[in-house]
């Protein structure tokens, strides 16, 4: 008994107990970092500002037209008020609010007389990456306040290794802007255990990327409702923030509309009776209603899917709300006859959040998965941005190079025929000089009387529609562009030969020359006056050019 007193010591002081400090999130839920937060700052903002800009610049290939003709033309056309608006800014179903982004950076371009055609097609894809940029920071720090800094690393990891983000992201696309505000706004959403919620601020972004494609209310009609759940005082969220935000942006996209429209036009309105009332996007195809879960989800997230279904069953009851929005979006575009891999593409920041805890919790396989994943993604990224459909691109830069031949030349003056489907090529925002171009037309039917399709007319009889076209050799056009594959190139080569060759005098010779660039053919005339010959050479990348003079 005694020598339990001894031990005890109840009275005495004794020394000082040193705990073993526990790394477990039971007792801290941060890691501590060996650097700084302004340091951490400032190199996420570097590589991401740095990597969105070698990305911008590493996707030389077209996606769709839509990256041009939604956003670049219509810019083009405000500022130098000549080019070609499609038929969807003369019915108003598009808004001018993104456009009006690229026009001022036009407009600024004008004014300092910098405006070529480099700088022109180069900068709104820069500003486009900026804004990337900007919104990846966003997202490593949101997933550092909501994770641990080792699932915040491998979750920036995922989100940045992303073949299609690295593909879309730096277009100028309303479905790039809208997936980057969406990304924004998810920092200021309140998701479990957020440190940085703002329900004005998200509400703004959101109302933001609802005036720049409509369809953006699609994704945030689940995150919206699991908020106005969640609040306390429903009343003040609706009254003070919904109603107010949502009514301001209403108005600011009516008048900027009603504007550049000089008529009253409601674009939210017309998109949905054009689009989902009058189903006039089938026009232009459609998809089984499995499509999404067959092909296209699986496309969009890519080599990721086995670490979003992992991912998923770690994670489901803490983003349960960010799985049913990813669900929600797929379902409700899948009811929709007209279905493109872009859609979905805003809903790809949610999943790489359950991708990064799954490849966090590969503690034996992590490295090997994230090797095989950064090699599978750079593989298709590579792929898709610089070789897959980059002939539409590159054959607006060979007709670029005939601004000058057609502003001193005599006539004829250069006359472009775009043998395609329609909106293939991007069109006067890659070439900036008001050299004359006609293309094959094919806007939906929309109940006008004496329709015509003149894409399919001419798929349907080339000859046929060409001769009817140019029923005068002066019509003739100059230069000819359509893809290589086309059925009954040969044809066509034999008819230009034909048209060319009765305008051939004794003291002139007509040059019929064949160009392949890319995957396109351009096919074009010129007086020459040298001895009938053939020339043949190759030029840089691939392309090839095919000369022949006949007598």
């Amino acid at each position: 008994m005694e020598n339990i007193r001894t031990r005890l010591k109840f009275g005495n002081k004794v020394e000082d107990v040193k705990l073993r400090k526990r790394k477990s999130q039971l007792y801290s839920k941060e890691d501590e970092s060996p650097l700084n937060y302004g340091e951490l700052r400032t190199r996420v903002v570097v590589f991401s500002v740095a990597f969105r800009l070698i990305n911008c610049f590493l996707v030389q290939t077209s996606f769709v037209p839509d990256e041009y003709w939604q956003s670049l033309e219509v810019s083009h056309r405000m500022v130098f008020n000549y080019g070609y608006v499609t038929w969807e800014w003369k019915e108003g179903i598009r808004g001018f609010t993104y456009p009006l982004f690229f026009a001022f950076i036009y407009k600024i371009l004008y004014f300092i007389n910098y405006d070529s055609v480099y700088l022109l097609i180069w900068l709104p894809r820069i500003s486009q990456a900026l804004f990337a940029a900007f919104a990846d920071v966003k997202f490593f720090f949101l997933i550092r306040t909501l994770e641990s800094c080792d699932v915040a690393k491998w979750t920036f990891f995922c989100h940045m290794c992303s073949w299609f983000s690295w593909y879309c992201c730096t277009r100028t696309l309303t479905n790039s802007m809208e997936t980057t505000i969406t990304c924004l706004a998810l920092s200021y959403f309140p998701l479990p255990g957020s440190k940085t919620h703002s329900s004005k601020i998200y509400l703004t972004l959101v109302a933001l990327a609802v005036i720049v494609r409509p369809t953006a209310l699609i994704v945030w009609f689940p995150l919206v409702m699991y908020h106005f759940w969640l609040e306390d005082n429903k009343l003040r969220l609706i009254t003070h923030n919904l109603i107010p935000i949502g009514a301001l942006a209403v108005v600011i996209s009516t008048v900027i509309d009603c504007i550049f429209y000089e008529k009253w036009t409601m674009v939210q309105f017309s998109f949905l009776k054009f689009n989902v009332l009058h189903s006039v996007a089938d026009f232009y195809g459609s998809h089984p209603w499995h499509w999404y879960f067959t092909q296209g989800f699986g496309v969009v997230i890519g080599p990721h899917l086995p670490l979003f279904l992992h991912g998923c069953s770690i994670a489901f009851k803490k983003y349960k709300v960010l799985l049913a929005a990813v669900v929600w979006t797929v379902v409700v575009y899948s009811l929709l006859p007209h279905k493109e891999f872009r859609f979905i593409y805003p809903v790809l920041p949610f999943c790489m959040i359950f991708c990064g805890i799954s490849l966090a919790n590969l503690k034996a396989w992590r490295r090997s998965a994230a090797s095989i994943l950064l090699v599978s993604n750079l593989a298709a990224a590579l792929y898709t941005g610089l070789i897959h459909q980059r002939g539409t691109l590159d054959v607006m830069s060979h007709l670029q190079t005939l601004c000058d031949v057609s502003s001193t030349s005599a006539p004829p003056q250069t006359d472009v025929l775009f043998l395609m489907p329609c909106h293939s090529t991007p069109y006067y925002s890659h070439i900036h000089c008001p050299m004359k171009m006609r293309f094959l037309e094919c806007p939906p039917d929309l109940g006008d009387e004496g329709y015509v399709d003149e894409a399919d007319g001419f798929y349907d009889d080339p000859l046929h529609w060409l001769r009817t076209s140019f029923p005068y050799k002066s019509s003739l056009p100059t230069h000819l562009v359509l893809f290589d594959v086309l059925e009954k190139v040969r044809y066509i080569h034999k008819l230009y030969f034909f048209m060319y060759l009765s305008k051939c005098t004794c003291d002139m010779y007509i040059c019929v020359f064949f160009v392949v660039v890319g995957n396109l053919c351009v096919f074009g005339r010129e007086q020459v006056c040298e001895d009938s010959r053939d020339i043949s050479y190759s030029l840089s990348r691939g392309t090839s050019w095919r000369k022949h003079l006949y007598l």
